[in-house]
């Protein structure tokens, strides 16, 4: 246990079907650390899994858990949009201490997919789709063209998939234009 971690252990939700996930992934013998405001466990610097909480659940991620053999069906795609972590849902201690010899065959085997250096194969940015909004700015700015293609694959993906979500024309013009100033300083979507 790493006591920079508590913290989040100590919250008045979810405290214990936390606590109960923690042993659980402890007792895989995975190195536990904070990352990204969540409990990260790893094994050989490699990250395994994350706990984290929802209103209305709390879960295990996988991050590498697409490559998975998830016999038991159990494993959730967070969104369409993510391509390699799978979550693992918990609503109570009781499903958790149900699922226990499942969760950690779980990760056992994705520590196995780790030791074997197996990676998710990603799509491409270019299998995203371009809003027909930005291919028009594209064509009225070679600049804001050049900027875009200048970012790195994951912030190109992150506009894209920014870009296209409204079903209106009209907001995706807005997110656009709010979007620009960014592109052109070189930064991400959330930078």
């Amino acid at each position: 246990m790493n006591p920079k971690v508590d913290f989040y252990f100590n919250k008045a939700v979810w405290q214990k079907e936390l606590e109960q996930l923690r042993n659980i992934v402890l007792g895989c013998g995975l190195t536990e650390e904070l990352k990204w405001g969540c409990p990260c466990y790893s094994f050989e610097k490699s990250n395994i899994v994350l706990i984290h909480v929802f209103k209305e659940y709390c879960a295990v991620l996988f991050f590498k858990g697409a490559l998975l053999n998830d016999t038991s069906g159990i494993l959730i795609q967070q969104t369409k949009n993510v391509q390699a972590a799978r979550q693992m849902r918990f609503i109570n201690v009781k499903e958790i201490v149900k699922l226990k010899s499942i969760l950690k065959a779980y990760i056992f085997e994705a520590i196995e997919v780790e030791r074997a250096g197996l990676k998710v194969p990603l799509k491409k940015t270019a299998e995203f789709s371009m809003p027909e909004e930005f291919k028009n700015k594209f064509n009225k700015n070679a600049a804001l063209k050049t900027a875009f293609y200048a970012l790195t694959p994951g912030r190109q993906r992150g506009y894209l998939l920014h870009f296209a979500a409204p079903k209106q024309s009209k907001t995706r013009e807005s997110r656009i234009e709010k979007c620009m100033p960014q592109i052109f300083d070189g930064k991400g979507l959330n930078d």
